[in-house]
């Protein structure tokens, strides 16, 4: 159907009214391809400018009394604007959308090796995977709740560990921490010495329990008589050249040779954790007894390549106990 028509349910039979008929279409027409431009989505700036640019160019142009011909080839024109917008705008969509998630597996990764996580261990590689296939709001929000639980696994008793439970030891040599212990970067100095002159052991981490609890009932410091005690039971039950270490908020970590086999010194390790007693701290000066859960890792050093796979070991975890 032709402008001509459309116009024809008017049925005037005056020539004057058809021609008033036919510019009100064409008016409106022009109109038409003006607003539904003027709602197409703003994907990017520059290119939207030139493409409301071209179509009020072409938009002005359908009022002219052209022939029918000549009209229907702007519109046609102006149809393929329209199409060449979307077009660059789904592929422009595509290449951001690409580029947000290569830049979240690179934020994510980056968070797990400031914290010495492991990257390659189950969740953080379904995670790493997940950010390639989201699309929908609802899929990221449901990511988004799968890496808040990460970064902030709950306890037993239902309590968030808070990151800490990912981060490695401070880097430090120094002891000025709670447990009154070098940090770790003596662990990995002293380790080091031990595998330049090819000496061989274990390495134990100790996880302990339920700090978070307490920080939330009793305050920070009585997370650090904690620290403070229970570093001073396991330097006291092993043995004197064994080198304990401060290794993170809620982990102790100690060198041990001259064991025979990960098998005896497992059994040592579980006889030492079952004689951990009841620590008493002092809280608003009152005396509390308090008994820390404590769990260990232990970790060939052999299995190591390096000194500062070390601070990898928190993440990848040992053979548990």
């Amino acid at each position: 159907m032709n402008l001509r028509q459309i116009t024809a349910w008017a049925k005037s039979p005056d020539p004057k009214d058809e021609q008033r008929e036919i510019s009100n279409v064409e008016r409106c027409l022009s109109l038409l391809v003006e607003g539904t431009a003027l709602n197409m989505p703003q994907i990017e700036a520059e290119s939207y400018q030139r493409f409301r640019a071209n179509v009020s160019r072409l938009a002005m142009q359908i009022p002219d009394h052209l022939p029918d011909d000549d009209k229907l080839a702007l519109v046609r024109t102006i149809l393929h604007e329209f199409e060449n917008y979307s077009k660059n705008a789904e592929d422009v969509l595509r290449e951001r959308t690409a580029n947000w998630r290569a830049l979240a597996a690179i934020l994510f990764r980056d968070v797990l090796e400031s914290l010495g996580a492991d990257g390659g261990s189950p969740a953080a590689v379904t995670l790493a995977q997940e950010i390639a296939r989201l699309t929908s709001t609802e899929e990221i929000q449901a990511w988004r709740g799968h890496l808040e639980g990460f970064l902030h696994p709950l306890d037993a008793h239902g309590n968030s560990q808070g990151i800490a439970s990912l981060r490695v030891a401070d880097r430090s040599t120094a002891n000025d921490n709670a447990a009154g212990l070098r940090g770790g970067g003596s662990a990995v100095e002293h380790l080091k010495k031990i595998m330049d002159r090819g000496g061989n052991g274990f390495i134990a981490l100790f996880r302990l329990s339920c700090l978070g609890v307490i920080s939330q009932r009793f305050g920070v410091e009585a997370v650090e008589d904690c620290l403070m005690a229970v570093s001073a039971f396991l330097t006291s039950s092993l043995h004197s050249d064994d080198a304990i270490f401060h290794w993170s908020d809620s982990s102790l970590l100690a060198i041990l040779q001259g064991r025979p086999s990960e098998q005896i010194l497992a059994a040592e390790l579980q006889r030492i954790a079952s004689q951990n007693r009841e620590s008493s701290i002092n809280v608003a000066g009152r005396t509390i007894m308090l008994r820390i859960p404590l769990a260990f890792e232990l970790t060939p050093i052999n299995r190591l390549r390096t000194a500062e796979d070390l601070y990898r070991i928190s993440a990848q975890g040992g053979a548990k106990w």
